[in-house]
């Protein structure tokens, strides 16, 4: 038998294992559905979802995940945690629970890896701002869920994409970990028109709660909560913004006072809660204590006037800078860096079917703060005349 043909058996032996050992609710990897279809993929060594995810972690926007914000900005503190901890903890703590629950640990973790690749410079401020412009500019709200699923499935290798499964983009689409849920239930009846047609809802209500549609990106969604919301406590102690002591004692009692403890408890309350169900389950107790503990880090945190006061300077950055691109577009100026740094040797798919607007919010929201950061000085700052002779 030729290395291939061994190697293929391997596969097709673990996807047979999958089906022994999984819950019955949970997604095989054969079952992985993708747009287009790939021989070397049908063919190939690896499992579909495994795939996927070797796919996001060599993706250039994964690469910049290194200098994105999750909170705290503009802070020297090397403990702080970035984006790059964040998916990874996520991946860790949806594994854990897709362990215990007999999941497709793949896909948790190529869902939870890409979940944030949309996301701005400067965390959800940055997302605030750029939206603001999307609007101001005629084209839909900008989300960075939406803008994950833009970047992998449109934008990522020169605008040809990584061709990823329905269920990791569906399960990207949906993370929304910053929406409570006590319980999720899986919507299963999905296709890619679906995800197109809920990408759009999404853009014209960002309220609207998708619901994933395996129950691995369930687990991914409550992995999300679960790895920021004790983390965010650590970070903000430790930058002096709050006293372990200002923790509501409603919600310390049930869950703990430490980022270990919190997590612990919450991964054990919902593995608990969630074994031999077709859904993800946290306790009513526990649900009902991590909802204050999401509504403290709200109102102390994250609106903190002390991690804010320069946000009108960083809002004007974003008007400024979004106006500069869309400038150089319209008036084919190629000194640009939106040209040399993004649209050199894009498709010509993408550059025809995106508008102009649009080009600029991809250039944009793919930056790291310190790019960001380093545009505005040569695009909006003076530089100096050495001679006027």
């Amino acid at each position: 038998m030729e290395k291939r043909d061994k190697l293929l058996a391997v596969k097709r032996c673990l996807d047979s294992i999958e089906e022994e050992r999984f819950f019955p609710w949970a997604c095989l990897s054969k079952d992985a559905i993708r747009e287009k279809e790939e021989k070397s993929i049908r063919y190939g060594h690896r499992q579909n979802f495994s795939v996927d995810t070797d796919r996001i972690l060599h993706s250039l926007a994964f690469s910049r995940y290194i200098d994105k914000t999750q909170v705290f900005f503009l802070i020297e503190n090397d403990h702080i945690t970035h984006r790059v901890l964040h998916v990874q903890l996520v991946s860790k703590i949806g594994r854990t629970l897709g362990r215990i629950l007999r999941l497709n640990e793949d896909l948790i973790e190529a869902i939870a890896l890409g979940h944030d690749i949309g996301h701005t410079p400067f965390g959800h401020d940055g997302e605030k701002f750029l939206s603001e412009q999307c609007r101001a500019h005629g084209i839909q709200n900008f989300l960075h869920n939406v803008q994950s699923v833009r970047f992998l499935q449109k934008i990522e290798k020169k605008g040809k994409g990584w061709n990823l499964t329905l269920q990791v983009l569906d399960g990207i689409l949906c993370h929304d970990g910053e929406l409570h849920c006590e319980k999720l239930v899986p919507n299963r009846d999905k296709g890619f028109d679906t995800l197109r047609k809920e990408i759009k809802k999404k853009e014209n209500d960002p309220s609207v709660d998708l619901l994933p549609m395996t129950m691995e990106g369930c687990i991914v969604r409550m992995a999300d909560t679960i790895s920021y919301v004790g983390r965010d406590i650590e970070d903000a102690i430790r930058l002096g913004l709050i006293k372990r002591k200002d923790l509501p004692d409603s919600c310390t009692k049930i869950l703990g006072t430490t980022n270990g403890t919190i997590v612990y408890t919450l991964v054990e309350d919902l593995a608990f809660n969630s074994m031999d169900k077709p859904y993800v389950s946290f306790s009513s107790e526990v649900g009902l204590a991590l909802k204050r503990l999401k509504r403290f880090n709200e109102k102390y945190i994250y609106n903190n006037h002390r991690i804010k006061y320069q946000n009108p300077k960083i809002r004007l950055m974003f008007e400024l800078l979004f106006k500069t691109y869309l400038k150089a577009l319209e008036t084919g100026d190629k000194t640009s860096a939106i040209y040399s740094g993004f649209l050199d040797g894009m498709s010509e798919e993408y550059k025809e079917t995106t508008p102009l607007p649009g080009i600029v919010r991809d250039f944009i929201a793919g930056m790291t703060d310190k790019y960001f950061l380093t545009q505005c000085h040569t695009n909006l700052f003076p530089n100096k005349i050495l001679s006027f002779s």
